[in-house]
């Protein structure tokens, strides 16, 4: 078994899509950074990796075993074991990856270039290991609101991202309350070209063609409309105001 040693790390927790793992240029320095001292790298099929990376589904037992208690974190001058936790790699991408005890993924980090480049290198001199899991097809992966396609996703960045899940936050919460008249008019605010056809459609229609609108990219206008509708809400004004003060990513 191969070990990579001084491994920076950046926790995402309880993500079940791999595109809330940010990459390393996606970092930001008010992220919780640590430092683990020694971390196993296991070779495996890319379909298991694409199972761990995009799913919080039990890691198959024998790949438990191998990596328990393998590797360690410094704590106040103290070598602390982590139960399992290890490097995930195919060859060609890799993640690290924490139980916090438990049998699925629940933490998962991409790497530093260097350390990334690195983990290529020694992978060459293994064979992946062929493990038992129950295979989950990702292009039958149903997404929902609340955990959107990746391709709703796609080109953008951290923030755009985390702000576009906000929209669908708010969205979802509208849609609870089936206020036919609230659905007219945030979709009006969106199209106000179609202010006439609007009135004439029903809470699911508004909603869905609305929903479908925003699903596309990430502008001004989404930007507009997602801070409108989260006014006087204060949960969502607290994650607007965290991502509108992050300058990057």
């Amino acid at each position: 078994m191969l070990y990579l040693r001084d491994v920076w790390v950046n926790w995402f927790e309880g993500e079940e899509n791999g595109y809330n793992v940010c990459e390393f240029h996606e970092w930001r320095k008010e992220d919780f950074i640590e430092l683990l001292d020694q971390v196993p790298i296991m070779k495996m099929d890319s379909a298991l990796l694409d199972y761990i990376e995009n799913d919080l589904s039990e890691l198959p037992n024998e790949l438990l075993e191998e990596v328990k208690n393998k590797s360690y974190i410094r704590k106040n001058n103290q070598r602390e074991q982590i139960e399992y936790c290890f490097i995930a790699t195919d060859g060609r991408k890799c993640m690290i990856i924490d139980t916090m005890g438990y049998r699925i993924p629940i933490r998962k980090s991409r790497m530093i270039p260097r350390q990334e480049q690195l983990v290529y290198e020694m992978a060459e001199e293994l064979d992946p290991k062929h493990y038992s899991f129950e295979t989950v097809d990702q292009s039958q992966k149903e997404y929902h609101i609340l955990s959107p396609d990746p391709n709703s996703m796609k080109g953008l960045t951290r923030r755009e991202r985390q702000l576009k899940q906000l929209l669908f936050m708010a969205l979802d919460q509208m849609y609870s309350s089936a206020n036919t008249a609230e659905a007219r008019y945030w979709y009006t605010e969106w199209y106000p070209e179609k202010y006439s056809a609007i009135q004439g459609m029903s809470f699911e229609e508004a909603w869905r063609a609305l929903y479908m609108e925003v699903s596309q990219g990430w502008t001004p206008k989404h930007q507009t409309i997602c801070e409108r509708l989260i006014k006087g809400q204060p949960y969502f004004e607290k994650i607007w105001e965290l991502e509108k003060g992050t300058h990057v990513n």
